[in-house]
């Protein structure tokens, strides 16, 4: 395969989600871009995915430092990430997720393998079902997993129906702002929820995503609801929204476990 086909390959893997996590795509994207290191690889990989501001920072950053320096950056914050997330989770207790994030996947593995004792619930996160790589991953490290559908996101985190209490929530993040984050949608829902049940709500995140830019609401392919959906219903397939700071109990990135307002400042 030629460069300009492999090129051509990733971005289109990038636009049609076989790239998931905003991590996956940074890389995914500094690859793309080391195979053909123009401008105008630059506009294409940022135009296949707007809502992701650490493809941004990364592809700045490939103009002027090399390839394997870059990529250094990614199993450095994990790790750092991983420490610190193993702090915050408690022996025989309930995390909640949503859709899929290598960070939280990550630091969940790690923590088990260290010898955390915990189980995880998931959402299927429609229409893409990214929560079921999610489920996969963390079941194959030997935690115990159970999904639930988008729909059922009050009953898993209210003790509905005889289920455990969620003692976390743990969610990833594809943007970090100033007021807030960008996330998959339905994060703003779990939020309002766990707030309302009084579960503490994180995100952890890579602080690579941080911007001060706007990030658009990136609305995918109405096919992906409904596949000859007849003409006169209308289809909307936003995915990704928007989570206030003040749902937020704390951020957890390489740089450390802070109060949202203090990474932002950290930030600056």
């Amino acid at each position: 395969m030629n460069r300009q086909k492999r090129f051509d390959k990733i971005v289109s893997d990038i636009k049609k989600v076989k790239v998931q996590g905003a991590r996956n795509i940074a890389i995914a994207a500094l690859m793309a871009y080391h195979i053909l290191p123009n401008k105008s690889s630059k506009k294409i990989l940022l135009d296949s995915r707007p809502t992701e501001p650490m493809m941004e920072r990364v592809l700045n950053m490939a103009e002027k430092h090399p390839y394997e320096e870059i990529l250094r950056h990614f199993p450095y914050a994990q790790e750092k990430i991983n420490r610190f997330v193993f702090r915050l989770i408690k022996n025989d207790k309930i995390i909640f997720t949503h859709c899929h994030s290598t960070n939280v996947s990550k630091a969940l593995i790690y923590a088990h393998k260290k010898g955390k004792r915990f189980e995880v619930y998931t959402t299927e996160t429609r229409p893409l079902y990214q929560g079921r790589k999610t489920a996969k991953e963390i079941r194959k490290a030997g935690i115990k997993v159970t999904m639930f559908v988008d729909s059922s996101l009050g009953i898993a985190l209210s003790r509905k129906q005889g289920f455990k209490k969620v003692s976390r929530v743990l969610l990833g993040a594809d943007a970090l702002l100033r007021k807030g984050i960008v996330n998959k949608v339905g994060s703003e829902l779990v939020a309002r929820i766990a707030m309302e049940e009084k579960i503490p709500f994180y995100i952890v995140a890579d602080s690579w995503k941080f911007t001060k830019k706007k990030v658009p609401i990136e609305q995918r392919n109405l096919k992906e609801i409904w596949d000859k959906a007849p003409r006169n219903i209308k289809i909307r397939n936003p995915a990704f929204e928007f989570v206030p700071k003040k749902y937020i109990t704390g951020i957890i990135t390489e740089l450390g476990f802070m109060k949202y307002d203090k990474f932002v400042k950290s930030m600056k």
